[in-house]
């Protein structure tokens, strides 16, 4: 990449201008790089000659400096460009910086004498002094003038000669300083090699050592994923299962408690219907006259005699077997005739005023059997019942029903006897304490 003069230009145009300027005090500046960068900035600046500028290189970095210089010979300004590549300067680093000697020359121009140093003996001050007089190419000076061009100044000497002896301890001092510094470099380039197989080395152990623990980390990562995987299984198949049988206690608990409920329900209305069963039972034996016998006279067209003794108080209901059971009904019906026979005996005179007072039953009750009698033909007296208890008949005059049936066109008799259509289509009494009005 090329250099990059734009960034600091400002201030590296104005310390070159200083430089060249005679006027000014200061007569040298020291460029270099920003980092490892392309961009030239100025480093430093001074008047104290090459003595101050040589101070001021440093041995790691690539640096260029400008001297303002006095010509020895002449006396005149001369300029000294100082390409400076420090010994601790990476190759690759110099391969780059070389490319950039040419823009700085061009940049820095105007100098007499360009020196490319790597050691502090390449800029000494003398050398490089010995070196800007050799680049003036006269041995004069416009300053000093001669007090007469042919004045005669004695004797002449012998003529001179530039013609010096060879001196071999200097020469082989000059071969082994070249030698040194040829094995010098050598050293170094093989000091860089075995850095850089070194590093290359280590970095090699450790991209393996990276690799390892990556594979480690994954496999222990793997491990763990399927632990954990394991582990969540488990926590689900358990959660079903305590899901199930929770769902199962519940169900089952549901179902006590409904069964226990059923029983509750059961003996409550079992209980119930015996105490219906006996409350009928009861209010029935307190009666002085048989409600069947009633029935019977009404069907003759004889009215009923009323007892003029008002009915007792029902006692308590004593049990006695299913009111089903046709036997017992016999039994009653027994026990309710010798009531009867006393009270016909007793009012003869009630028995006169019954017959005149005879209760006529429509023709058509008469003309038609209870048996064959339909509920669409007594639907218009619109009273009807549901059975609350089973009940099966005694004889042909009653009907049989169970829980929940519907008996429609009821006739309410007596208080404690109605007659109506069963759910068969016969026509009967039944005990009204068995059903209720709906």
């Amino acid at each position: 990449m090329a250099v990059n003069l734009s960034k600091n230009g400002p201030a590296l145009t104005a310390a070159f201008k200083e430089v060249v300027d005679e006027k000014s005090s200061t007569n040298w500046a020291l460029f270099t790089y920003e980092g490892n960068s392309n961009d030239i900035r100025l480093a430093e600046k001074g008047d104290g000659g090459l003595e101050e500028l040589v101070e001021e290189l440093n041995s790691g970095k690539v640096m260029y400096a400008f001297c303002r210089v006095q010509d020895p010979n002449s006396g005149l300004p001369k300029y000294v460009l100082i390409n400076w590549t420090g010994e601790g300067v990476n190759d690759a680093r110099k391969g780059l910086c070389a490319n950039h000697v040419s823009s700085m020359a061009n940049f820095l121009r105007g100098a007499h004498v360009t020196i490319n140093a790597r050691a502090d003996e390449d800029v000494e001050p003398e050398v490089i002094m010995q070196k800007v007089g050799k680049a003036s190419g006269a041995n004069y000076s416009f300053h000093k003038e001669a007090s007469s061009r042919f004045q005669d100044s004695g004797p002449q000497g012998p003529v001179g000669s530039v013609y010096q002896k060879t001196n071999a301890m200097s020469e082989i001092r000059k071969t082994n300083k070249d030698n040194f510094w040829a094995q010098a470099e050598k050293d170094e380039e093989k000091r860089r090699q075995e850095e850089r197989r070194r590093a290359d080395e280590e970095r090699q152990q450790l991209e393996r050592e990276r690799k390892d623990r990556e594979a480690k980390e994954a496999a222990l990562r793997e491990t763990r994923d399927k632990e954990r995987s394991s582990q969540i299984e488990q926590q689900k198949k358990y959660q079903q299962q305590q899901d199930a049988e929770s769902k199962e206690m519940e169900k089952h608990r549901w179902e006590e408690q409904k069964e226990k409920e059923a029983a509750q329900k059961k003996s409550v209305r079992r209980g119930e219907s015996v105490e219906k069963a006996n409350e009928a039972a009861s209010l029935i034996s307190q009666r002085a006259m048989n409600p069947r016998e009633m029935f019977k006279q009404r069907e003759r067209g004889i009215a009923p005699a009323e007892p003029d003794v008002p009915s007792a108080a029902p006692v308590s209901p004593q049990p006695e077997p299913d009111v089903d059971d046709g036997q017992s009904r016999c039994e009653y019906d027994e026990q309710e005739a010798a009531p009867q026979e006393q009270l016909e005996e007793e009012a003869p005179a009630a028995s006169s005023y019954v017959q005149e007072t005879a209760y006529k039953e429509p023709a058509q009750v008469e003309e038609t059997s209870p048996q064959e009698a339909t509920p669409e033909e007594t639907s218009d007296k619109g009273v009807s019942a549901r059975a609350l208890y089973d009940y099966q008949a005694a004889d042909e005059t009653e009907i049989s029903f169970d829980p929940e049936d519907i008996i429609t066109g009821i006739e309410m008799i007596d208080e404690g006897w109605w007659r109506g259509y069963a759910p068969d289509g016969h026509f009967g009494m039944f005990p009204a304490n068995y059903v209720e009005l709906i």
